[in-house]
């Protein structure tokens, strides 16, 4: 395994901690997220251009100039996890799904729940954007970044 780096930086979205591994970004977390991690054994690198590139893409989505980040990732997860990850990439700038529909998607309709465990596993908020996973009636549900995270989030992405 190679050396893991990272980084603190205030975005638009408060304060963020991100993480790399050999060039492309494993975790973003925000103040108060769960599953946050501990990176006393990390190094720190305020300059790599990966973690700048990350703050101008943030700061890019919050004024709704960016709907697509484009950053090499590598988001540590089981094999169902990494299925899931890949299907929120899917969903639209500005759209949303319920985790039923994206259960029904990976081809397990019975597994909504198993699908809002990995959601709330997601390790690169916002850039692999769980925010756009909504309760089956359009509800605001779980976020581990709180729910008035959540509602920021899809705030920025409302187009009318």
């Amino acid at each position: 395994m190679s050396e893991i780096f990272y980084t603190e930086f205030i975005s638009p979205f408060g304060l963020t901690l991100a993480s790399s591994d050999a060039g492309a970004l494993r975790n973003i977390w925000f103040p108060g997220q769960k599953h946050a991690p501990d990176p006393q054994h990390w190094q720190r690198a305020d300059q790599q251009p990966l973690f700048s590139q990350l703050a101008q893409q943030l700061d890019e989505y919050a004024e709704a100039k960016r709907q697509v980040f484009e950053l090499p990732l590598a988001p540590v997860g089981t094999d169902f996890q990494q299925r899931v990850w890949q299907a929120l990439q899917q969903i639209p700038f500005g759209a949303h799904t319920s985790y039923g529909a994206l259960a029904q998607q990976l081809g397990k309709p019975t597994a909504a729940r198993a699908v809002g465990a990995a959601i709330g596993r997601n390790p690169l908020s916002i850039v692999i954007p769980c925010h756009r996973v909504l309760g089956k009636t359009g509800q605001l549900t779980g976020f581990a970044s709180g729910l008035t995270m959540k509602q920021r989030l899809l705030a920025v992405e409302q187009t009318d």
